[in-house]
């Protein structure tokens, strides 16, 4: 159900049924855990998951189902879609949360380090999709909720690996959307800018030279590091809260008839817009100002 003013489509706010089962992944910390609460006190079914089932303590005391789930183990994501469908017929909600940030130059990202990118942020959420759509089509319903990046629209330097994972991402679930609408299953893409969890210590963690300076990219990625960490991930910099980061991904979940795309922060609608209005060199050349680069030799 929607409504118009002013000539623009508006959304109701009204949610899924709240019997409808959720399965989250990545729910160890920041938005995949407050998304997890959210769910729950809406009262849907919530299977909480993460690669270390210890970390999900605070979210079984809430009465939550709590599962071990690797998006690159094929048997924990198995299990996983087992364990909802045996206790509810079908997954009803899908969150491909699960996803880590690696930036490096392109010249030197070593091959192991770029199939696990793709492994965690594609391929597995790939195959969980896979995995539930069985029971949500036979059930004639369901919701795939993939949780990309502003950074499926561009790609600034040092980030080449995490954002094509994110292009990736963006492009299947554009191909899923139409696929899958005959049988009553909706796909919805959400796009957070720099959100304030702990994603932002990790991917700082892969910018951060581990060389002794004489190495031609050493200083750029030291300069990267800074301003993630000091700048672009903080409030000051227009990082937004997980918890305003959680309340769309909770009505990409759940409203009645959701948009194929929610951006979250004001950063993230900026940055987008201007990639999409913008040509090329006027791009390259927001993002020269905006970031560091390899200094050429003298």
């Amino acid at each position: 159900m929607t409504t118009r003013a002013a000539g623009k489509r508006h959304e109701t706010r009204s949610s899924a049924p709240s019997s409808s089962p959720v399965l989250i992944t990545g729910c160890s910390s920041g938005m995949g855990r407050q998304t997890a609460l959210a769910l729950h006190r809406l009262g849907h079914p919530v299977y909480a998951t993460a690669r270390r089932p210890g970390d999900l303590a605070e979210l079984a005391a809430e009465g939550m189902t709590t599962l071990a789930l690797d998006v690159t183990d094929e048997e924990s994501m198995t299990a996983a879609v087992t364990r909802v469908e045996q206790d509810h017929g079908a997954v009803g909600i899908l969150v491909n949360n699960a996803a880590y940030g690696l930036h490096l130059p392109v010249e030197i990202a070593g091959p192991q380090e770029m199939r696990a990118q793709f492994e965690t942020n594609v391929f597995g959420p790939v195959r969980l999709t896979q995995l539930v759509l069985p029971a949500m089509r036979a059930a004639r319903t369901g919701r795939i909720v993939n949780i990309s990046s502003m950074g499926g629209r561009f790609s600034p330097p040092g980030g080449g690996f995490y954002h094509s994972t994110k292009h990736a991402l963006e492009a299947i679930s554009d191909s899923l959307r139409l696929e899958v609408a005959p049988f009553g299953v909706k796909v919805v893409v959400v796009q957070p800018g720099p959100t304030i969890t702990d994603f932002a210590g990790t991917a700082v963690g892969t910018m951060h030279a581990s060389t002794t300076g004489d190495h031609p990219y050493d200083t750029f990625r030291d300069e990267l590091a800074d301003l993630y960490a000091n700048k672009t991930f903080t409030r000051r910099g227009g990082a937004v809260p997980a918890e305003a980061a959680t309340k769309v991904i909770v009505r990409a979940a759940t409203t009645p008839r959701p948009r194929a795309r929610y951006a979250i922060g004001a950063m993230a609608r900026t940055v987008m817009t201007a990639r999409r209005l913008l040509p090329d060199a006027a791009f390259d050349a927001l993002l020269r100002r905006s970031f560091p680069l390899p200094a050429a030799p003298r």
